[in-house]
């Protein structure tokens, strides 16, 4: 079974930490197998991070600069850090009132050749899509954006509800997803949310109150991450 580790509201300098400590592990395991030698279990399965943060942007590893819309003194003036990071992706808001979720797995452990990154991917967000739809919001994929969207309305434009941004190497992941649910919108207004200047950003919490809102109650962090815990382990437990 994977562990999953809830780590709370934690600062991003030091998830990252954790995480590279977990995915050095896990490589370390990885090599260990290949030399014919038996891995621990715990390496050998890995772990689900789940956590909030501090007000934080990060830049993936190809991102674009010009897409941070202020400069790094104001992010500072209102709280807020700034990490160019080495996972794929550009320009991303994390919070508080947003799932974030770190898989670091080995995935060379499923079949004969391993997963691939995309299907990865696609497992990722097919966890999320099926969260989202326990409270009637209509998760998707878009083709060339990663990532799980919800369709124009409207009055509303193609809106991004959760990130996703992965790193891999020799088959063993970091960094994740992060899902809005309660987020404050108004902290992506100072960036071109994943590059994109032509499409919106949402949370669970826009959707289920908003103006097209179904005017169910919003659930909170706790019930949101039970419930995607739930789904993780139907999408990826018996692959990875």
């Amino acid at each position: 079974m994977i562990e999953v580790l809830d780590k709370g509201v934690i600062d991003y300098g030091t998830a990252w930490e954790q995480q590279k400590a977990h995915f050095d592990r896990l490589l370390s395991a990885a090599g260990t197998m290949e030399s014919g030698r038996e891995a621990t279990a715990d390496g050998a399965r890995g772990v689900l991070m789940l956590c909030e943060h501090p007000h934080v942007y990060t830049l993936g590893k190809s991102g674009h600069t010009d897409n941070l819309l202020v400069s790094e003194t104001f992010l500072t003036s209102i709280g807020a850090s700034y990490y160019h990071i080495d996972r794929g992706g550009d320009i991303t808001y994390h919070g508080y009132g947003q799932l974030v979720g770190y898989p670091i797995l080995d995935l060379s452990s499923v079949g004969e050749r391993g997963m691939g990154l995309k299907e990865y991917i696609h497992l990722l967000e097919e966890s999320v899509i099926a969260t989202l739809a326990e409270w009637g919001i209509e998760g998707k994929r878009i083709e060339h954006a990663t990532g799980v969207w919800l369709s124009a309305d409207a009055a509303r434009p193609e809106r991004k509800i959760c990130a996703i941004g992965v790193k891999a190497s020799r088959f063993v992941t970091m960094h994740g997803f992060a899902l809005n649910v309660t987020t404050d919108l108004r902290y992506f207004d100072y960036i071109n949310p994943c590059g994109f200047t032509d499409k919106g950003v949402t949370s669970i919490k826009a959707e289920l109150v908003g103006v097209n809102g179904s005017g169910r109650s919003v659930p909170g962090m706790e019930e949101v991450k039970r419930v995607y815990v739930r789904h993780f382990r139907r999408s990826f437990e018996g692959v990875v």
